[in-house]
C-alpha cells in the first residue's frame, strides 16, 4: 500500500494532531502513538489493529484510525470500519488515496 506525506495525512485529518505526544504530531512516531490511543478511545480491538498494522503496514494503520477519528460521526463501527478496510487490502482493493483526498476536499469547500 502506498505511503503518503505525513502532511498531506496531517492536513486531511488534523484531529488526530491533539492525541500525539505533548499534544501534537511532529513525525510518523508521534502519529503512530497518537493512534494507539485513539484506536482504544474508539473502540478498537487491539488484534484489529495489530492485523492492520501487519497488512498495511504500521504508518498505513495509523493513517486509517486518523482517518476513522476525522470521521467518527459518520462511522458507526470504527473496529468494523478498520478490519473491512484492512480485508480489502488483503485482496488488492483498498487504497486510502481517495479516502485522503475526499477529506482534503471538503475542507476546502466553502460553508454554508
Amino acid at each position: 500500500m502506498k505511503a503518503f506525506p505525513l502532511g498531506m495525512v496531517l492536513q486531511a485529518c488534523p484531529s488526530i494532531r491533539d492525541y500525539g505526544p505533548s499534544g501534537n504530531v511532529e513525525n510518523w512516531r508521534d502519529l503512530m502513538s497518537a493512534a494507539v490511543v485513539v484506536r482504544s478511545m474508539l473502540g478498537v480491538s487491539p488484534s484489529a489493529y495489530q492485523d492492520a498494522c501487519e497488512i498495511l503496514g504500521p504508518q498505513n494503520a495509523a493513517v486509517v484510525i486518523a482517518y476513522i477519528l476525522e470521521r467518527a460521526g459518520h462511522i458507526e463501527n470504527a473496529g468494523g470500519y478498520l478490519r473491512n478496510l484492512t480485508r480489502k487490502a488483503t485482496c488488492g482493493g483498498s487504497s486510502l488515496g481517495p479516502m485522503l483526498m475526499a477529506l482534503l476536499r471538503a475542507k476546502r469547500r466553502p460553508g454554508p
